[in-house]
């Protein structure tokens, strides 16, 4: 079995902080952020116990081809990536939402909409439709960052009367939003695949907003396979799903949905391999290309090496 990250504890020179999420490790710097993509992976809110091998290289790497294709909508934090698992880049203050934005009645929004509710975030949703069907225009359902648990909906009307964006820079946000959404759908075309929904982070660096975090990643949006996407939206079945949402179905299969009470089911070598292989699909059919791993002997050593390595030019 191969090595993974479960987490790291460096000490850089310069370093003036360090926060620790539930997938990343990042180490703070005056003007720079020093990105992890750890192995670790969540479902349901809680971190798993077992790190799964080469999903943080698979993350960080699907994420650096998506900013880099999208850099002409929108400036991006990225700097470098030394490493297949790290990404440095300028630190941004971010804005206290995320930016989600929906091309088809999926996932919370349909959980919503069949609870009988035809509003979301203040924008409503016609009548009619059911699971998976496509909106007539994408909506954009932002979201509260929280600090701890759930991240809540909230209306841009919300966000503007409690000044938590300003007006002008909200309506750059909506703008960049739904052009990078544009972008990402017509790259998932021509891969065979539908960009359903994703979220988007930005930040500012000066007065100057930039695009933050990971895009377009099976951890931040779901995609569906186009092919057999109408005689499935005909026949009412599921849509055939790329994301971790597989990983879901076996915690729920297992009897954990997250809830007080309930035990994270055991982890054997098998499944873990199985998400892992899971993963580079992912990654494969995402990006059209072959996934080479990286070298996984001395998996900590290499990662600090790389950054030690780019901190000191």
């Amino acid at each position: 079995m191969s090595q993974a990250i479960k987490e790291t504890n460096f000490q850089f020179p310069g370093q003036q902080g360090f926060y620790k999420g539930k997938v990343r490790d990042v180490y703070i710097f005056e003007k720079e952020l020093v990105v992890v993509a750890s192995d670790r992976i969540s479902a349901f809110d809680v971190v798993l116990p077992k790190p799964i091998p080469f999903k943080g290289q698979v993350l960080n790497q699907i994420a650096a081809k998506f900013l880099a294709a999208t850099a002409d909508i929108v400036p991006n934090w990225v700097a470098a990536t030394p490493d297949p698992n790290v990404t440095i880049g300028k630190r941004c203050e971010p804005f206290k939402v995320e930016m989600v934005i929906r091309g088809y009645l999926s996932g919370h929004a349909a959980r919503e909409y069949k609870a009988g509710k035809r509003m979301i975030c203040g924008v409503p949703m016609p009548e009619g439709m059911k699971e998976n069907d496509r909106f007539p225009t994408p909506i954009i359902t932002p979201t509260t960052k929280a600090s701890e648990g759930h991240d809540e909906d909230i209306s841009k009307e919300d966000i503007l009367v409690k000044g938590i964006v300003s007006a002008e820079d909200y309506g750059v946000l909506e703008k960049y939003t739904r052009a990078l959404f544009q972008r990402g759908q017509e790259m998932a075309a021509e891969k065979g695949l539908i960009l359903v929904d994703t979220k988007y982070e930005f930040g500012k660096y000066g007065d100057q907003i930039y695009l933050i975090d990971e895009i377009h990643t099976p951890d931040s949006s779901r995609y569906f396979y186009a092919d057999g996407y109408e005689e499935n939206q005909e026949k009412n079945l599921p849509q055939k799903q790329l994301s971790k949402e597989f990983v879901r179905q076996w915690l729920i299969a297992n009897g954990f949905q997250g809830k007080d009470g309930q035990q994270v089911p055991e982890m054997s070598d098998e499944i873990v391999e199985s998400i892992s292989d899971r993963y580079i699909e992912l990654f494969e059919k995402i990006t059209g290309e072959k996934f080479q791993k990286a070298e996984t002997n001395q998996l900590e050593n290499r990662i600090e090496k790389a950054i030690n390595a780019y901190l000191s030019k």
